[in-house]
């Protein structure tokens, strides 16, 4: 929320500050690549796909954004962020590219091992009093927490609770809000639970049985006529539903013998009850355990097991490409052979300007 003087008269001292999520799952922790915003920005976007594999249905996603002004220097005696931002902007050349993200990349560094991150509680280990001056500090200036209870298709906006105040160097005018897409994939809906032969009644006749190979998997119990159709991809001999609501009882036989098993579901708007039967009780009692641990599984991970939802794959983290020569030579430099395109000739006095401009830089 940038003052209007600020952003659209572009008036008053700049402010600018680098700025990085932090995300927590468990032990899962994980960042957001950096990125540097002044009033020339409206949003921060992180376009990091970030994937926890270790969340239960009862997890707690900690989100939190921290923030260095970039004013400060990086430390005594050596150049700070305004001196960096002077050489890789204004010099527009490779090796002030370089020499900007070299200092830049140890200023991370010198952070990471200097406090960790401000207001998160961690104990840093006694540095030497040179070690501990380097680096900008980054605090806590927004946090949110997500649970299943958020998590839709689509992209939804949350509430942020601001950490920082106006008068902190690092603080930016947030709106209080963020915006992303937050799924879930249960395994239970993208791994097989179960699988082997299985007897499965037909028809009302006791005696008409048919032996079926099942994989239990998302909202189905899948029956083929045999492994090989499986294999095959072949189209399944049945579909039995299998969702949250779906009740799962044992017939009221001896226990040391075959029980039967009852599937109670909805298909098509009606309620149907389907019955197997395995080929041991060692069979019978672990096809029941995992048809009761699948529901149970769906029921805890709600509306996340209505439909599986997609999680794009995250993008691998490469490095930027810098460009190679300066602004000064890309346009006094005459193309090479080959190009396609050549360099329109400047005037000496042009070709003068740029020299200066570069030289006193």
């Amino acid at each position: 929320m940038w003052k209007d003087t600020e952003y659209f008269k572009n008036k008053g001292e700049l402010h600018r500050c680098a700025v990085f999520c932090l995300l927590q799952c468990g032990t899962e922790i994980y960042d957001t690549d950096m990125v540097m915003v002044d009033r020339t920005l409206t949003d921060i976007c992180f376009e990091d796909t970030i994937v926890f594999k270790e969340a239960g249905p009862g997890f707690q996603l900690r989100v939190e954004l921290y923030s260095s002004s970039a004013v400060e220097d990086f430390s005594p005696g050596t150049l700070g962020p305004r001196r960096v931002g002077y050489l890789g902007g204004s010099l527009g050349c490779s090796s002030g590219k370089k020499i900007r993200a070299a200092l830049e990349s140890a200023a991370v560094c010198g952070s990471v091992l200097n406090s960790g991150f401000a207001g998160h509680g961690n104990v840093s280990p006694p540095l030497s009093p040179n070690m501990s001056r380097l680096g900008p500090k980054y605090n806590l200036l927004a946090h949110t927490t997500l649970t299943i209870e958020h998590i839709k298709d689509g992209f939804k906006t949350h509430d942020l609770s601001i950490a920082a105040t106006e008068e902190s160097a690092f603080w930016l005018p947030l709106y209080g809000n963020m915006c992303c897409r937050f799924m879930a994939q249960p395994l239970c809906m993208i791994q097989p639970v179960m699988r082997g032969k299985l007897k499965l009644k037909l028809e009302e006749d006791l005696n008409c049985w048919e032996n079926v190979f099942c994989v239990l998997r998302g909202h189905s119990l899948l029956c083929y006529q045999s492994e090989e159709d499986l294999e095959s991809e072949d189209e399944p001999l049945l579909v039995i539903p299998v969702k949250k609501d779906t009740l799962v009882c044992l017939s009221e036989t001896d226990p040391g013998q075959c029980q039967s098993i009852f599937i109670s579901t909805e298909h098509d708007g009606e309620d149907v009850t389907y019955t197997l039967i395995t080929h041991s009780p060692a069979d019978t009692r672990r096809w029941t355990e995992a048809l009761w641990r699948h529901v149970f599984n769906m029921s805890q991970w709600k509306q996340c097991c209505d439909h599986l939802m997609k999680i794009e794959t995250p993008r691998s983290r490469k490095a930027i490409t810098v460009r190679q020569g300066s602004l000064y030579h890309e346009i006094v430099t005459p193309s090479s052979p080959g190009d396609g395109c050549a360099v329109p000739d400047l005037s000496a006095e042009i070709r003068t300007l740029l020299y200066s401009y570069y030289k006193e830089r």
